[in-house]
């Protein structure tokens, strides 16, 4: 019983998906987020973007990916957050 796979221990980091916007450095991207909710008062539906840097260990993101990411320990000033998988490559 023992027996932990990575893909069967459950986590709760904040996971979320996003498009690569610039290749920032070596092993660095930023990553814009798109949240879509509705608005409290005027009950429309209102986009929030948000950007963040993220650590791509084998430099594997282009611009222009759309991408999962997983929040992390700080591993500079900026960064918090680790890439997980491409979902999907650009054109």
């Amino acid at each position: 019983m023992s027996d932990t796979n990575e893909n069967t221990v459950q986590s709760n980091r904040n996971r979320k998906i996003g498009v690569v916007v610039s290749k920032s450095g070596d092993k660095s991207v930023v990553v814009k987020v798109d949240r879509i909710m509705r608005h409290t008062k005027f009950h429309r539906v209102v986009r929030h973007t948000k950007k963040y840097m993220v650590h791509d260990e084998g430099n594997v993101c282009k611009v222009g990916d759309k991408i999962e990411i997983i929040e992390s320990r700080p591993i500079s000033k900026s960064k918090r957050w680790r890439l997980v998988r491409v979902v999907e490559a650009s054109k």
